[in-house]
C-alpha cells in the first residue's frame, strides 16, 4: 500500500471508530472557536506524535512545529515570520496561559549544527534557519569535554537549544508582559524517542529532571 492510500485508509477508520469519541467536543468548539491553553511549539520531525506522547484532545493545544523547534528572537523587521506570528497569534489572540518548546533526542536539526551543509540554492533557507541553533552549539561546546562520544555530544546540544529558544520567548513583548502579570508559564521539554519520556528543564538548578517531579519554575 502506498504511502497517499495509508492515509486515505487511515481516515476512513479514524472516522469509524474514533470520531465519535470527539463529536462532542468538536461541535462545541466549532461553535464557540478554539481556546487552547497551552501552545506546544516542537520540531516537524515525523517522530514526534504529540497527541500520542501527552494524551491531548481536540482542542487542548496549539501546535508549532518546525525544523529543530527553534525559536526566533523578536523582530521588528515586517518580513514573513511564520513562527513569530504563531506565536503572537497563540499569545495574543488565543490568550494561552502556558507555552512548552518541546525539544527531542535524535534531532536532525542539531547534528546537522557539526555538518557542512552545501552552499546551494537548495539549502539557502536551511542554513540561515540553523543560525538558530548557534548559541545552543556554543554553550555546548564550551563544555565539550564532559562528552564522552558524539550521541553524547549531540544530545546536551539538544537540551540546551531548549534552554536557548525559552530565552528567545523572553524577547516578545506580549511574552515578557504576561510573565511580569504571571499570566503566563513558560516550560522546556525534552522528548526521548528511545523510551517515550519526557523530562523538563529545572531553571533553579539548571537541569533537565523527569517529568514526574515536576513543579512550575517560572
Amino acid at each position: 500500500m502506498n504511502a497517499i492510500k495509508n492515509l486515505i485508509r487511515g481516515n476512513k477508520l479514524f472516522r469509524k471508530y474514533q470520531f465519535d469519541e470527539f463529536k462532542d467536543d468538536l461541535s462545541e468548539l466549532n461553535a464557540t472557536g478554539q481556546k487552547p491553553e497551552i501552545l506546544f511549539i516542537t520540531c516537524c520531525d515525523s517522530r514526534i506524535t504529540i497527541d500520542f506522547m501527552v494524551g491531548s484532545k481536540p482542542g487542548d493545544l496549539f501546535i508549532l512545529r518546525n525544523i529543530g523547534n527553534f525559536v526566533p528572537p523578536f523582530s521588528l523587521n515586517g518580513d514573513f515570520h511564520g513562527t513569530a506570528s504563531a506565536i503572537e497569534y497563540a499569545v495574543s489572540i488565543l490568550n494561552v496561559s502556558h507555552i512548552i518548546v518541546c525539544g527531542h533526542s535524535y534531532c536532525g536539526a542539531c547534528k546537522s549544527l557539526y555538518e557542512d551543509i552545501p552552499d546551494t540554492q537548495h539549502y539557502i533557507n536551511i542554513k540561515k534557519w540553523l543560525q538558530l541553533g548557534q548559541e545552543a552549539k556554543n554553550l555546548t561546546l564550551e563544555n565539550k569535554h564532559l562528552y564522552q562520544t558524539l550521541s553524547d555530544l549531540y544530545k546536551a546540544t539538544e537540551k540546551n537549544s531548549v534552554i536557548c529558544q525559552v530565552k528567545n520567548l523572553l524577547t516578545y513583548p506580549a511574552i515578557k508582559e504576561k510573565i511580569e502579570l504571571n499570566n503566563i508559564t513558560i516550560h522546556g521539554w525534552y522528548y526521548n524517542l528511545d523510551d517515550g519520556s519526557i523530562e523538563y528543564y529545572d531553571k533553579n538548578e539548571n537541569s533537565f529532571k523527569q517529568i514526574s517531579e515536576y513543579l512550575n519554575y517560572y
